[in-house]
């Protein structure tokens, strides 16, 4: 009786899918909610509703352009030139464009909710605070849509030969 060797079992092949529009739809409820509740819950415990100054609307916007500058680059490398990423720069990638894909979501929808916390306000403050929260909400949504596009960046034909 011949013992024949044992079959390794096929290498496993999983397969990621892209960021779903049901997760950066309850990101933008939650930014929505949360950006209209902190204006008036802010100023009933403090007294004061919480600023938003020219550094934090231009942070979000200058992670805006780091993110697309990364997508483009991303997809000039693998896209266009067909080069391979190693395995830790692309895993590296793509979480990290997942991340800010859902964070993006979320900021972008928090500062239009915080500005429409203030339609109607005759506040001294109240123009100034939607104008900011508008660059910052316009950020928001660069780093969401440049994040989707370094995630688009990141897919492979999955080690099938080209024709």
């Amino acid at each position: 009786m011949s013992e024949s060797p044992p079959e390794e079992p096929p290498e496993p092949r999983g397969s990621l899918h892209p960021t779903s529009a049901r997760a950066l739809t309850v990101c933008a409820v939650v930014g929505l909610v949360g950006g209209w509740a902190i204006h008036p819950v802010l100023s009933s415990v403090t007294g004061r509703p919480p600023l938003v100054s020219w550094t934090q609307a231009l942070a979000v916007v200058l992670v805006a352009v780091i993110m697309g500058f990364l997508a483009w680059q991303t997809w000039q490398t693998v896209q266009v030139r067909g080069e391979r990423l190693e395995l830790h720069q692309a895993m590296n990638r793509l979480v990290l464009a997942r991340a800010c894909a859902l964070g993006g979501t979320l900021i972008a929808a928090g500062y239009v909710g915080y500005a429409v916390s203030w339609l109607g306000d005759a506040s001294q403050y109240a123009d100034r605070w939607m104008l900011r929260s508008a660059v910052a909400a316009l950020g928001g949504a660069g780093v969401a849509l440049a994040s989707l596009a370094l995630e688009r960046a990141c897919r492979t034909d999955g080690g099938r030969p080209r024709p």
